[in-house]
């Protein structure tokens, strides 16, 4: 792994801190969880084991550190390291047959949801849930799969010609 390919994950999960940070926890401590949209777009600019385990360990402890969720620390990395591995599978896999912006776009949705489930799960057994699974669910994954699928609909375009118009080894 070079240090373009460092740097650009770096500034990804930054971004994703950061956007992380600002958005409040709206429904019993959750928030709309900004940070896979980095996640994902940093998977799918840098399909390879080591960035997505990089990009998996960083965004689950920046997220854990940043939660306004009670007890979500321990949930957080366990929810990054088991969605960005199987978003990366699911990517390799339609990868070969289309690599549109539909198809990202339905990946979104489907490492989004699948982010909710895990977070969702391992913190009820973990530290219990501050309501009902389904009632979080609906209020807060929901929500952040829209946001989520919009904004990589939106920011995946551009950084992507922004990579093509650079030196940086992506797999755009």
């Amino acid at each position: 792994m070079n240090t373009k390919t460092l740097i650009s994950l770096s500034l990804l999960v930054g971004i994703g801190a950061a956007l992380h940070v600002i958005i409040p926890g709206f429904f019993l401590g959750m928030k709309p969880d900004m940070m896979l949209t980095m996640a994902f777009l940093a998977i799918i600019l840098f399909p390879d084991k080591k960035s997505v385990f990089l990009v998996a360990i960083t965004s689950g402890l920046i997220s854990g550190l940043t939660t306004t969720f009670p007890g979500g620390f321990i949930p957080n990395i366990i929810d990054k390291c088991v969605t960005c591995f199987i978003f990366f599978l699911l990517f390799i896999g339609i990868r070969k047959i289309s690599k549109s912006l539909v198809s990202i776009g339905i990946l979104t949705v489907i490492g989004t949801l699948l982010s909710g489930f895990v977070f969702l799960g391992s913190a009820y057994y973990l530290v219990g849930l501050p309501g009902a699974f389904l009632g979080l669910f609906a209020a807060v994954v929901l929500p952040a799969t829209l946001l989520n699928t919009a904004a990589i609909i939106i920011i995946y375009p551009i950084v992507s010609g922004i990579i093509r118009k650079t030196s940086i080894p992506a797999h755009v």
